[in-house]
């Protein structure tokens, strides 16, 4: 297919690499697959342990047809696939952030061990997604993004929409509440995840996988394919041809991931309403393709980028539903005039060839650009003396009578705090729930805290209470909450510094956070505080919190 001198071949050809050649046919590889053929490492996230990935095993059977049929050799190798899902609430979510440096480092790992000519990226959930295309820039080699595809809505329609996994939490207040009894709450965990797929809400998974879209990392139109459609495993099928393509052509990642694709991307997450938790993915991934890519570019791009598709939580349908609309490519052609239309895809080709083609669209998901749902974007960015940094919301999922909003504090250094109150009914309307030391450093691990905010939509109070925290959110979270605060707590940030009845101003539409105390009260209650112990095991949690940079940072860790 052409010149291209082949990465592989290096340490493959005859007799120097007979060695290497040996241990790989010990394998079941033959000369036929050594021999002047492309090396594609299939990275593959598959687990029994999450629904995101617990079928990606039959996908890569697929992937590995592809690259075949193109002339190449697929090798596969397995890396974690986390599910935030079953961290919730528990000490396994400490570990969910910091898994997607483990998953870059992982594939970093096996390519450059392994000479790899190009890489397919098998994942589909919250932090396995932004870890994948971490390793991807990073290595800067040919590389696709293939995803499992979102899970199908449950078979019940509980609180006025189809029921999902954020349904059990948001059940748990009606629970607490009195609201439901235990039976029908049992009855919803059997019946709000049907099968496989990562969740069908608009939380970090799906926006990730449609944020990959966007940047060119996988074919388009293929991110929003259901898990269990045909669909899914032709087009994994097609990404293997693809990437054999890809490597003859030289089209490598960074190629894709540059200033333009990323502004793709988040232009499409402020559009589609996407998941805070994309404040800290983009800048790492960023990061590894050797830019910069600060909170106040993001809140640039979404205040000039209308919100035109409404999926839940911004409203009542799901992900399947935003397919069924037109999906990632239909909200990019209406999106047409504000996106880098010269920018490329895996495909070669560019955006304005892929869209050229596509009619606009308007329908009860997708709005044009004429009428969007909201006028500015899905993530909005904070600042005062309160987060001196910054701090991350989404005010598409915000009551607008709660897009200023000032309360009395009431105080906790950790999450479990905060949930033990809520269960005992002590959060009240007119409060400010400050939930601190749940950083990178300070929790460590930057724990999600899904499960507060919707057991604060369960009992009622979703519009009559805020949360803020230097912890993060779940991008299926709606009221009123600001997290990633930094500085964080751990690094005397003056969240640490506020105290129950403080009085705290959340100014959303302004993007302020003010907490009513002169800076020279703040510097002096720091100066007294005393940071909780927190008993942490040895091992990764331990190294992370000494060299994981902060939230506004993207909580990456360093590696130039």
């Amino acid at each position: 297919m052409g010149n291209v001198e082949l990465r592989s071949q290096k340490v493959l050809k005859r007799p120097l690499w007979s060695t290497i050649r040996s241990l790989l046919k010990a394998v079941g590889y033959s000369d036929y697959d050594l021999n002047d053929r492309p090396i594609i490492g299939i990275a593959n996230s598959w687990s029994t342990v999450s629904p995101g990935h617990a079928h990606l095993n039959k996908i890569s059977e697929y992937v590995k047809q592809g690259i075949y049929q193109a002339g190449g050799t697929p090798v596969e190798f397995g890396v974690i696939g986390v599910c935030d899902g079953i961290g919730n609430g528990n000490v396994g979510m400490r570990y969910c952030l910091p898994a997607r440096d483990l998953i870059a480092n992982e594939v970093e790992t096996m390519a450059r061990i392994n000479n790899l000519d190009g890489i397919v990226l098998l994942g589909s959930c919250d932090k396995v997604v932004p870890g994948l295309l971490m390793a991807a820039a990073r290595l800067d080699i040919p590389a696709i993004f293939v995803n499992g595809g979102p899970m199908l809505g449950g078979d019940i329609v509980f609180d006025g929409r189809v029921a999902d996994n954020g349904s059990l939490l948001e059940g748990l207040g009606m629970l607490q509440n009195g609201e439901i009894t235990e039976q029908t709450y049992y009855h919803l965990e059997d019946v709000a995840c049907v099968g496989c797929g990562s969740c069908s809400f608009l939380g970090t998974a799906n926006t990730m996988c449609a944020v990959a879209e966007a940047m060119g990392m996988c074919l388009p139109g293929t991110s929003m394919i259901p898990a269990v459609h045909a669909a899914r495993l032709r087009k994994a099928q097609e990404s293997g041809r693809r990437i054999v393509e890809m490597v003859y052509e030289g089209l490598n990642a960074r190629k894709l991931i540059n200033d333009k694709g990323i502004e793709n991307a988040v232009s499409l997450c402020m559009a589609i309403g996407g998941s805070t938790n994309v404040a800290l993915h983009i800048p790492a991934i960023a990061y590894e393709a050797g830019m910069e890519y600060s909170l106040e570019n993001l809140d640039r791009i979404s205040r000039k980028t209308p919100h035109l598709a409404k999926v839940h939580p911004a409203g009542p349908l799901n992900v399947i539903d935003f397919e069924k609309a037109g999906g990632v490519l239909a909200v990019m052609k209406n999106l047409k005039d504000m996106i880098h239309s010269d920018a490329i895809s895996c495909t070669g080709e560019t955006w304005a060839e892929i869209l050229k083609d596509l009619p606009e669209t308007e329908n009860e998901v997708i709005r044009p650009l004429q009428k969007p749902w909201h006028p500015w974007g899905s993530i909005g960015v904070v600042k005062g003396n309160l987060a001196p940094n910054g701090g991350v919301t989404k005010p598409v999922s915000i009551d607008p009578g709660m897009l200023k909003f000032t309360g009395t504090a009431i105080c906790f250094d950790s999450e479990d705090e905060a949930a033990e109150a809520l269960a005992q009914h002590r959060i009240k309307p007119g409060m400010v729930v400050v939930i601190r030391y749940e950083g990178p450093k300070g929790c460590p691990g930057m724990r999600e805290l899904v499960r507060i905010m919707k057991v604060i939509y369960g009992q009622g109070l979703s519009t009559s209470v805020a949360l803020i925290t230097d912890g993060r959110f779940s991008g299926t979270n709606n009221g009123c909450f600001v997290g990633h605060i930094s500085p964080e707590a751990a690094e005397n940030g003056p969240i640490a510094a506020v105290k129950d009845d403080d009085t705290i101003t959340i100014d959303i539409e302004n993007g302020g956070i003010h907490i009513d105390l002169s800076d020279e009260e703040i510097t002096r209650r720091l100066t007294e505080v005393k940071k909780p112990v927190r008993e942490v095991a040895p091992g990764y949690l331990r190294l992370y919190a000494q060299i994981a940079e902060s939230a506004d940072k993207g909580a990456i860790i360093k590696n130039r």
